[in-house]
C-alpha cells in the first residue's frame, strides 16, 4: 500500500481544507459581503458537489484511468482558484468558485474509494491513513489563525494555491495500477440505491451535513464578533481535529463493540448538543472547548463510520460511484442546504435560531437512522 502518498494527498487537501473552510467567511467579510452574500458564496463551493463527483466518475470508470482524472481535476482546481486574484466583485468570485469547485470535488470521492481498496478490509487501518488529512487541518488552521492575528485575510488567497499545487504534485505519485478496483459487482447500482437502509442512510448523511451549515458558514465569523483574537478561533478549530485524530485511532475498538449504526446514531445525538451549546453560549469559552470536543463525534465517527458503510453497500465496480453519491449527497446537497440556510436565517432570525435549525436537523438524522436502519450494520 502507498501509505506516505496516500497520506501525503490527505494532508494536503484537507489542509487546504483548513485554510478554507475557517477563513473563507472573513476573508468575504473584510470584502463587505453581507451574511445573505457569504452564505451563498459558501454554497456554491458545494453546489458542484452534487454532479461533479458523479461526472468525473464515471468518467474514471469508463476510461479505467481513475488517477489520470485525479491528477486532471487537482491541476484544474488550482488553475481555476487563480482567478481569485483577477477580482473581488460577487458575480466574479461566485463564478471562480463554481469553476473551482467542479475541479476540486472530483478527486476525493475516488481517492476515498481507491484507499479503502488498497487498504483490502484491514481493520482500522482507514483511519491511520485518513488522521494525515487531519494534521494537515490542524497546521493549516492554526498557523492562518495566528497568522490572520498579524496580516490581512488577503494572504489566504496565495497559501490556497500553494496548497492546491500541493495536493496537484502528490497525486502525481500515486501509481495507475494501484487504484485498480475492477472486481465484479454482484447487483445493478439502481438496485442497491432503491435498498430501504441505503435511502436512509444517504438521507440521515444529508440532514447531518445540513446541520453542519452555520458551523461551516459563521463560526468564525460568529466568534470574531463576540471578540475572540483569530489566534483563538484557528485554536479552537484545531481543537476539534485533535480530538477528532483521537478517535480516528480508537474508531475500530468503538464500531466493533456498538456497531455501525449505533455509531452513527451517537454522532447525530452529539452533534445537536453540540450546536445548541455554540448556538446559545458563545461568551463561554469552556463551553465552547466542550462544543469542539463533540467534533470527534460530529465529523470524525460520522465520516469514517460513513465511509465504511459506503464501501460495505457498494461493492466492485460500484464502489467508486457509492463514494461519489455519498459525497454528492451528504456534503453537496446537504452542505448546500446547509449554507444557504444559515445565510438567510442568521441575521433575519438570528444565530441561536440558526443553531436551533441545526440541531433540528441532527435529530432528524438521528430518527431517520433509528427507524429506517436496523441490525448491527
Amino acid at each position: 500500500m502507498p501509505y506516505w502518498r496516500l497520506s501525503g494527498f490527505y494532508f494536503f487537501y484537507f489542509a487546504a481544507l483548513g485554510a478554507l473552510v475557517p477563513y473563507w467567511g472573513l476573508y468575504l467579510q473584510s470584502l463587505g459581503f453581507d451574511a445573505v452574500q457569504i452564505g451563498n458564496l459558501m454554497a456554491l463551493l458545494l453546489v458542484s458537489r452534487i454532479v461533479a463527483p458523479n461526472i468525473w466518475g464515471w468518467i474514471a470508470d469508463h476510461r479505467g484511468q481513475r488517477m489520470a482524472v485525479v491528477r486532471w481535476a487537482a491541476f484544474l482546481s488550482a488553475v481555476a482558484y487563480a482567478g481569485v486574484f483577477l477580482g473581488t466583485g460577487f458575480g466574479w468570485l461566485a463564478l471562480v468558485v463554481m469553476c473551482f469547485s467542479f475541479f476540486w470535488n472530483a478527486s476525493l470521492p475516488q481517492l476515498e474509494a481507491a484507499t479503502m481498496n488498497h487498504l483490502g478490509g484491514r481493520a482500522g487501518a482507514y483511519a491511520r491513513v485518513r488522521l494525515w488529512g487531519s494534521m494537515g487541518f490542524i497546521v493549516a488552521v492554526v498557523g492562518l489563525g495566528q497568522a490572520f492575528d498579524r496580516i490581512a485575510t488577503w494572504w489566504l488567497l496565495p497559501v490556497m494555491l500553494m496548497l492546491l499545487v500541493g495536493i496537484w504534485l502528490f497525486s502525481l505519485l500515486i501509481p495507475e495500477s494501484e487504484v485498480d478496483g475492477q472486481a465484479a459487482h454482484l447487483a445493478p447500482l439502481r438496485q442497491v440505491l432503491l435498498r430501504p437502509e441505503v435511502l436512509a442512510f444517504l438521507v440521515a448523511c444529508l440532514l447531518m451535513q445540513a446541520s453542519h451549515g452555520p458551523y461551516y458558514t459563521f463560526y468564525s465569523i460568529y466568534l470574531d464578533s463576540h471578540g475572540y483574537s483569530r489566534g483563538l478561533i484557528g485554536a479552537l478549530w484545531a481543537l476539534g481535529v485533535v480530538c477528532e485524530i483521537v478517535v480516528f485511532l480508537l474508531l475500530h475498538r468503538l464500531q466493533s463493540r456498538f456497531g455501525l449504526r449505533e455509531v452513527l446514531l451517537i454522532s447525530f445525538g452529539l452533534a445537536g448538543v453540540r450546536w445548541l451549546l455554540i448556538g446559545y453560549f458563545p461568551d463561554e469559552l469552556w463551553l465552547l472547548v466542550v462544543a469542539q470536543v463533540l467534533h470527534a463525534a460530529t465529523f470524525g465517527t460520522f465520516h469514517a463510520t460513513a465511509v465504511t458503510m459506503v464501501h460495505g453497500f457498494f461493492t466492485g465496480r460500484h464502489q467508486i460511484r457509492g463514494q461519489a453519491i455519498y459525497g454528492s449527497t451528504s456534503f453537496g446537497i446537504g452542505g448546500a442546504l446547509g449554507s444557504f440556510y444559515s445565510g438567510l436565517t442568521w441575521n433575519s432570525l438570528g444565530p441561536e435560531v440558526t443553531y436551533v435549525i441545526a440541531a433540528a436537523l441532527a435529530l432528524a438524522a438521528f430518527t431517520v437512522t433509528a427507524v429506517w436502519i436496523r441490525g448491527k450494520t
